[in-house]
């Protein structure tokens, strides 16, 4: 789930036909296999984007709508338990720590919770993991914080003290489990990349076995709720750090060669793909960071559909979609999604834009 909130030079880019009251009780407040329903049998939501035809499914139920050479592209990135409580040196008083961006092996972005620490601070979280400020600036929302530990290390001490970033309308704490995909691997999202959780590796196989590939890259998605009215957080500010590797470069060229539909589950994977096309329209191996905004004028070059989520009003995401789906179509069916009584939010049901 991404929650943006958009800088007054950014504002103008949300499409206003996109806004609409979204009721409390449509919130997911909870993981599907807590309501007695299955990971990917939350509800499905199939959008024509030529014609805006709606199609209501069940998410398990994917292969029926994908064609044999068609391509899927997850995103592997794992989530990290991002939210760390530590003691302050100087004061002795508890410090919230939220990590945003990961910028080296050893360096983080991070929103400090509470007091406002100073360059220079130090924050202790247990007897072997402390991290001392090297950048803050009280007019910005991010510290910098350099960890005494790096690379695996660091990460097994953040598996061990951390939880994992939740929002209000979840209610209770799950657990870490619940906000990762059954594919994910490498460690660095501070947010679930939500569009991939309800596959199973049953559909998966299942997809296979039709003659459906499927191929990997990594986004790792930053924090975007920053918890504080002050801060406004665009697209164009939201920078993530992503790798395309050469087999799924492969992959797609492979699928556009014998026509088959790249489908890119997650709008992390949709920024990743559009941001590794070259100068010639074509899609290269790529590791960089990417904070390209995504919108209706926006000619898409590698994706031709999408499965995500369903996202709140006015979120930038929205505006991506609309790259996909004539925004009066996209409208529509946030209509229908609304009277069929479709989950918003990370535990939520799915969209396939098709």
């Amino acid at each position: 789930m991404h929650r943006i909130f958009l800088g007054k030079d950014e504002q103008h880019m949300v499409t206003n036909v996109l806004n609409f009251h979204l009721p409390d009780e449509l919130n997911a407040i909870a993981p599907p296999e807590r309501r007695g329903v299955r990971r990917d049998h939350v509800k499905m939501m199939v959008l024509n984007k030529k014609n805006g035809k709606i199609d209501h499914s069940l998410f398990f139920r994917l292969d029926q709508y994908l064609n044999k050479d068609d391509l899927i592209i997850l995103n592997s990135s794992r989530t990290v338990p991002a939210d760390l409580q530590g003691i302050c040196e100087r004061t002795q008083k508890q410090v919230g720590i939220r990590l945003a961006h990961q910028k080296n092996p050893s360096l983080w972005e991070a929103l400090i919770i509470g007091d406002h620490l100073k360059k220079g601070e130090k924050v202790k979280f247990n007897s072997k993991l402390e991290a001392t400020v090297t950048h803050s600036d009280p007019n910005q929302p991010f510290s910098i914080l350099q960890f005494n530990m790096c690379c695996s290390d660091l990460y097994n001490q953040i598996y061990q003290i951390g939880e994992p970033v939740r929002y209000e309308y979840t209610k209770e704490a799950w657990s870490l489990d619940y906000y990762q995909t059954v594919f994910a691997t490498t460690p660095g999202s501070v947010e679930m990349p939500s569009a991939g959780r309800a596959f199973s590796w049953e559909l998966l196989f299942r997809l296979q076995k039709k003659g459906v590939k499927i191929a990997y890259l990594q986004l790792h998605t930053g924090l975007s709720y920053l918890l504080d009215d002050r801060w406004h957080l665009g697209p164009l500010d939201n920078f993530e750090k992503y790798v395309i590797n050469e087999a799924t470069v492969e992959a797609i060229k492979k699928t556009k060669k014998n026509n088959g539909r790249v489908i890119a589950v997650g709008t992390t994977v949709v920024r990743a793909l559009e941001s590794a096309v070259d100068k010639y329209g074509k899609i290269t191996e790529k590791d960089g960071w990417t904070n390209l905004y995504i919108a209706a004028d926006t000619k898409l070059q590698v994706a031709d559909g999408l499965i995500t989520g369903f996202h709140e009003p006015e979120a930038s995401h929205l505006d991506l979609l609309t790259a996909f789906v004539n925004p009066k179509h996209l409208y529509h069916a946030y209509q229908e999604a609304l009277s069929h009584k479709y989950l918003w939010h990370e535990f939520g049901d799915m969209n396939l834009i098709i």
